[in-house]
């Protein structure tokens, strides 16, 4: 019975890490940019679009797909970046140990 009360209290101690962990990727960024930086993307880490910067040479009007191109580009690469810097920080926590669902 040892064990189990032993095992018992490392997932709750597990746990409360990662809910700590969680709340500290909210405040955690990661930028993105395309178009040699006229587009940058910023995301959280609990990977939501935090905001996008477009300068104004990016906007021409005659190519509106450039641009749109550009956006989809440095959001997707800060999405995987946000991505990469989760499976980061809780492999940090877990050990290296990769438990689906966790975030």
């Amino acid at each position: 019975m040892g064990n189990m009360n032993k095992l018992m209290k490392q997932v709750q101690k597990m746990q409360q890490d990662m809910m700590k962990l969680q709340e500290e990727l909210k405040e955690k960024t990661v930028e993105a940019t395309a178009g040699g930086g006229v587009v940058k993307v910023v995301a959280s880490g609990k990977k939501q679009l935090l905001s996008i910067e477009i300068k104004p040479e990016a906007v021409d009007p005659d190519d509106v797909e450039m641009l749109q191109d550009l956006i989809l580009a440095a959001a997707n690469e800060a999405l995987q970046k946000a991505e990469e810097m989760v499976a980061s920080e809780m492999g940090k926590l877990t050990g290296g140990l990769n438990i689906p669902g966790l975030f």
